[in-house]
């Protein structure tokens, strides 16, 4: 991999490799964009194949990011850390204490948060060395966990959805799937079997299923065939690239509207293909922005009924995209980008002469 290829052909700013040996830290974090402010991303721990594997996913993540804060009207950039390891295994008070040290270094331009892999303790251990972490818990002056959030953006997203596609304001008795059933998805089942729609879901944890379909009378689906199921909306709330070449003539949905990030392999030819098939897809990083409207919230001062109103104006961010698309002839995910772009554009004429300020990171003393 020739690294500078890469940060050059996707627009990013920086790319920082840790490592700590005392405690097994190997981690990444990638700054792509940041015009609009800090870049803000969560910390991902997984079990990657190999380390061109965590770069790659790492690079993809972070620019999902800047365009996600820009279409949410955030002052923040896009960034992302990924930790090489088994998150089951491999986790430690020393090594997350680590990793905060290693973000404190940056001096502010990545701020970081929860993520697949990690949790609200998690980051209580990075906040011990550094104070560039949000989504912490209430305790500690946090908002605690953010997917209700989250789930809430997915939910107003999809009556969007249903309202371009289908021409209803309502999601009473139609067919959902949830793939993946995490904090997100079980959020967001509730807010589907409360509205009344006949909800599908799976997972690859079998109990997850189980106390799911127990709780709120779902049809449990087995993972390898939740694709060819028969709904009106396919919601992925697991890990990205679910939909593909090979994928999307499985695919027996009219709408794609879920929580998980990077869900078009190839955004280009994927959102393409959805057109041809007459799928409407919902740009994940339109949609399933609730999480980072709470944890940006937190940066302020929390406040919950602030973080759920921002994120109810996902519906009309959706349906503003909507209608861009159509007019210009576009795929859904090119007319969120331009969306996304045309706000960084505009900001940026704001940097183009100086303004003093004043410092105002810590100098640490240890």
């Amino acid at each position: 991999m020739e690294i500078f290829k890469e940060l050059n052909t996707r627009g990013h700013e920086q790319i920082a490799f840790f490592n700590d040996a005392h405690s097994g830290l190997k981690g990444i974090v990638a700054i792509h964009n940041t015009t609009l402010g800090p870049a803000l991303g969560g910390c991902r721990m997984w079990q990657y194949k190999n380390e061109e594997e965590a770069i790659i996913d790492v690079l993809r993540l972070s620019k999902g990011m800047t365009y996600k804060a820009s279409i949410a009207g955030l002052n923040l950039g896009g960034g992302k850390a990924v930790i090489i390891g088994d998150a089951k295994k491999d986790k430690t008070e020393k090594l997350f204490r680590s990793f905060g040290r290693f973000v404190e270094g940056l001096g502010g331009r990545y701020i970081t948060a929860e993520d697949v892999g990690t949790n609200i303790h998690d980051m209580e251990n990075v906040k011990i060395e550094t104070s560039y972490v949000t989504g912490i818990a209430k305790s500690l002056g946090g908002s605690g966990d953010p997917s209700p959030v989250t789930a809430f953006g997915v939910y107003m997203g999809m009556k969007a959805s249903v309202k371009e596609q289908l021409n209803t304001s309502s999601l009473e008795g139609l067919k959902i799937s949830v793939q993946g059933l995490g904090h997100v998805g079980t959020h967001l089942v509730d807010y589907l079997t409360k509205d009344g729609a006949k909800v599908y879901v799976t997972d690859i944890d079998k109990s997850r299923i189980n106390s799911i379909v127990d709780k709120y009378k779902c049809i449990a689906v087995e993972p390898d065939d939740i694709l060819n199921e028969e709904v009106d909306i396919y919601a992925p709330c697991a890990l990205g690239a679910t939909v593909n070449k090979i994928s999307i003539p499985q695919l027996n949905c009219k709408i794609i509207a879920g929580a998980a990030n990077n869900v078009l392999e190839n955004p280009l030819s994927d959102s393409e293909l959805l057109v041809k098939k007459g799928i409407l897809y919902a740009p994940d990083y339109v949609i399933n922005a609730g999480g980072l409207i709470n944890v940006a919230n937190e940066l302020e001062g929390y406040n919950k009924e602030k973080a759920f109103t921002q994120a109810e104006k996902i519906y009309d961010t959706l349906m503003g995209i909507f209608k861009r698309a159509k007019t210009e002839s576009i795929t859904t995910n090119k007319a969120a980008a331009l969306q996304a772009e045309d706000r960084i554009k505009k900001i940026s004429t704001l940097k183009s002469f100086y303004l003093p300020y004043k410092k105002t990171f810590k100098i640490r003393n240890d």
